[in-house]
């Protein structure tokens, strides 16, 4: 007896061959399209469809279906076609009571709305918690995260003193040296239970969550704006001695023909009356204070970054010694390569730029309460 032949007679040609073959052969292929080109390659080599079923373990409708796809719409239509889906339950009035819900106050005794306490506001409309999830993230809305912001006023002392910073990088002076201070107090010295294990291609470092602490360290750092390179000390205490002591190293390190100028916030040290005497009995230095709120104006701070990002993060430190000798030892190769940096910002033009943005955001909003008061 004659075998059934199939009515959807497989000719791929070289081109499409290749591509199924390629697709079975790929690890990465999805399952379900490896089936479907085992299929069609098969029903190539004028298999019946009984025959590929059974050495493929699927069903006859199974290989019927897949045949009759490729012969009709080639390699696309081996592809899951796109489905709809049921209709939304929830229309755009609740979709925006939601959105109106998380972006409000959130309620009392609470100090974040979260996905529960939404769905219990909105209980009138039955939705459930994690729809309240699915809408909000379609929204890309995520009351649970927030970011600091400093809503900086027009403050003209800001901006002067910012400038009076920017002007010595910008315009270094010719017969002094630029010095860039300032203490990072609290590093931790601590070391892992067990050891870090090491990366691996597909799969990051692993390290032991718990830790041991050694105690703390605090440093005081200068930076010489000129070369970039870094004196750093660690200290004991925070305190004017101990910036005093600090000044007296630099003064004695520096050509006494050359001024020194100073740029350091207003920590107290900085600003202890035994400090300012002490600078009052020591005229080459000249002091520029940096604005509150603006520690990225010191320059040592890009040097306290990278010992933070390339040391202190995942270091191991067995004492406050051993972190001590460390934090040295990355100062001196810091130094071999160490190399000025190039300061761009300017702090009058940036001034000139903040008045502008903001006359034009008083007179946009100066011209909508117009139109409103007219059309009112």
């Amino acid at each position: 007896m004659a075998r059934p032949v199939s009515p959807d007679v497989v000719i791929p040609g070289s081109r499409r061959r290749a591509k199924l073959e390629a697709i079975v052969a790929r690890t990465s292929s999805p399952q379900n399209m490896v089936l479907r080109a085992r299929i069609v390659l098969l029903a190539w080599q004028d298999r019946p469809n009984t025959t590929i079923a059974a050495e493929l373990g699927t069903t006859v409708d199974t290989v019927r279906k897949w045949r009759h796809r490729f012969v009709a719409g080639g390699l696309p239509a081996l592809k899951d076609q796109v489905r709809h889906g049921r209709p939304e339950t929830y229309g755009p009035d609740v979709r925006l009571a939601v959105i109106a819900c998380a972006t409000s106050v959130p309620p009392s005794g609470e100090s974040q709305w979260s996905h529960l306490s939404i769905a219990r506001h909105l209980a009138h409309t039955a939705i459930s918690p994690s729809q309240v999830g699915r809408i909000l993230a379609e929204a890309d809305l995520r009351p649970h995260k927030v970011r600091g912001w400093l809503n900086r006023v027009d403050d003209e002392q800001f901006w002067a003193q910012a400038a009076a910073v920017c002007d010595l990088y910008l315009r270094p002076p010719r017969f002094g040296v630029l010095i860039s201070v300032d203490e990072k107090t609290g590093i931790q010295a601590k070391s892992r239970k067990y050891p870090e294990r090491a990366g691996r291609p597909g799969r990051p470092a692993r390290r032991e969550f718990e830790y041991i602490r050694h105690g703390t360290v605090s440093i005081i750092a200068a930076m010489n704006v000129t070369n970039g390179q870094v004196l750093a000390r660690r200290i004991e205490r925070n305190n004017s001695v101990t910036f005093i002591s600090f000044l007296t190293e630099i003064d004695q390190a520096i050509d006494p023909k050359l001024d020194i100028y100073l740029i350091m916030d207003n920590g107290s040290s900085h600003t202890s009356r035994a400090t300012r005497a002490w600078l009052a009995a020591h005229p080459r230095f000249k002091v520029t204070y940096t604005p509150k709120h603006a520690s990225w104006l010191n320059m040592v701070e890009m040097w306290l970054s990278a010992l933070t990002r390339r040391l202190l993060r995942r270091g191991e430190f067995t004492s406050r010694d051993d972190l001590t000798e460390k934090i040295i030892d990355f100062t001196i190769r810091y130094n071999n390569d160490a190399h000025p940096y190039r300061w761009s910002y300017d702090a009058r033009a940036e001034h000139a730029r903040y008045q502008a943005r903001h006359a034009r955001d008083n007179e946009h909003h100066d011209g909508g309460r117009a139109v409103y008061a007219q059309a009112a």
